[in-house]
């Protein structure tokens, strides 16, 4: 058997003699120069990286580094959630919302409630909901004299704490999964400067009329800069008050922060009665739980988006929530409602066994990454990436991830070389966590799977992105 470094001399030198394209070896015990720099100016150690590539032509590894160890994925894990549901719901998959009018209408007055019941749409934002409202009164409705009923009982989120995973009870990241999930729960809050009154103006999109303000910001001197522009929120324990403080510098004319508001049900009333009402309909009553009649069609049935323009929105923007609704969205529609992160979970596994996966050191949390507790290795990543390359739906599965250097979560990053537009990849992002996966077209043409994992001591401030960067330069060479 001839040695394999003497097999990488003999390629190398007949490359550069006869102009052939550069030939990769699988290594076990080498990383190629330019990750090593990468790694060694960065003083991380090479054991905290792991790589897996392989030839989506031939399906042989062409790379393989530290493979077999578990890491934690970040965000890269919504790759594995998103696929299982296009594989099990399908690319053309939709969620229903329903409308049930609760009494006579007479004249485009519903003299009686009107009942919501959700199926755990993910991308009910504020215009789909201004749509579903034009669908309620193309129905006839233009006045409503009763309650909002609303009815999330298709998904059964137990015991769940936004703060758990990093304190931050306010931030749109945390915000848990809800059958009838509006808006992600999230206010966008707008400051300007009012240098006529020496103050700051706050105002909210969507204007929520059950959300309170307290504004307690001063007007500084100094440029448009610092965290949160010097803004402090907190909030009271039902969310339905929130207090700005801080000095809020005059150099900005305008600046936008997105936080999580209110309980669900409340967001859920206060956005359909604000938008219900701007456009010029009459609401005027208050909201309740309720269940839907079994024994009644719905007024309107309100179709979702596909599955395939979820993902997307997903994969591309790293949508936690989002994510986490498809997982709970599995549960009901396989095992039965109510969907439950614990039957999403169930779901999942019994998927890779069923695929011939064998995924021997997963650990599968929420299905958003979005956990200290998940872990996957490159090697089993790598192969989940050829399986999907294999698959019917894999041009959706591939339209979901962000074009390097063009848009989503990588529309800043390697915008300025030749793998822009080359790589369709998801990022991953916590703290001592950084990495990515997807796919990659070469210089030559050639298409391969590629997995980056690392975790290390402040490895997401930065010098991941330059490990990372220097694989995929590396390979686009190749």
């Amino acid at each position: 058997m001839i040695p394999r470094d003497v097999i990488k001399h003999l390629c190398l030198h007949l490359a550069a003699a006869m102009l052939l394209l550069p030939c990769v070896v699988a290594s076990q015990e080498e990383l190629p120069i330019p990750v090593q720099s990468a790694l060694n100016h960065r003083q991380l150690p090479h054991d905290t990286l792991s790589l897996y590539v392989a030839d989506l032509d031939s399906g042989e590894p062409v790379l393989r580094w530290q493979d077999s160890v578990p890491r934690n994925p970040g965000s890269t894990i919504k790759l594995l959630t998103t696929l299982v549901a296009l594989d099990v719901l399908g690319p053309t998959y939709t969620w229903q919302t329903d409308v049930y009018a609760l009494g006579p209408v007479d004249k485009g007055r519903l003299n009686g409630n009107l009942l919501l019941k959700g199926y755990g749409d993910p991308f009910l934002v504020t215009e789909r909901v201004w749509q579903l409202q034009r669908r309620i009164r193309q129905a006839g409705i233009h006045e409503i004299a009763g309650d909002l009923l609303i009815d999330d009982s298709y998904f059964e989120v137990v015991d769940y704490d936004p703060a758990a995973f990093d304190r931050q009870p306010l931030r749109a990241y945390n915000v848990a999964p809800n059958a009838l999930l509006m808006n992600f729960k999230v206010v966008r809050y707008w400051f300007e400067s009012n240098r006529d009154a020496n103050g700051v103006r706050v105002w909210l999109d969507p204007p929520l009329a059950n959300l309170r303000v307290d504004n307690r910001l001063t007007l500084t001197q100094g440029r448009c800069r610092g965290y949160q522009r010097g803004i402090t929120i907190s909030a009271n324990d039902a969310v339905d008050k929130v207090t700005f403080s801080g000095k809020f510098p005059n150099g900005c004319e305008r600046y936008a922060m997105d936080r999580a508001a209110l309980g669900h049900s409340e967001y859920v009333y206060g956005l359909f009665a604000a938008l219900w009402r701007e456009s010029g309909g009459v609401f005027e009553g208050s909201w309740k739980t309720a269940r839907a009649p079994d024994d009644m069609d719905p007024l309107v049935k309100f179709s979702s988006l596909s599955l395939a323009e979820i993902i997307k929105r997903i994969n591309k923007h790293s949508n936690n929530v989002m994510a986490r609704q498809v997982l709970y969205t599995l549960s009901a529609e396989v095992l039965g409602e109510p969907g439950t992160e614990a039957g999403g979970r169930k779901v999942v596994g019994d998927w890779l066994q069923q695929k011939g996966l064998k995924f021997s050191e997963l650990a599968f949390d929420n299905g958003a990454g979005l956990s200290r507790d998940a872990r996957m290795t490159a090697a089993d990543f790598g192969a989940m990436l050829s399986f999907a390359w294999q698959q019917p739906y894999m041009p959706e599965y591939l339209a979901s991830m962000s074009l390097a250097g063009l848009d989503g979560t990588l529309s800043y990053r390697l915008d300025d070389g030749p793998v822009a537009g080359n790589a369709h990849l998801k990022t991953g992002s916590l703290d001592h966590v950084a990495a990515i996966a997807g796919y990659l077209q070469s210089a030559s043409g050639r298409r391969f799977a590629l997995v980056v994992l690392q975790n290390h001591n402040d490895v997401h401030r930065g010098p991941g992105e330059e490990v990372q960067e220097a694989v995929l330069r590396w390979l686009y060479a190749q």
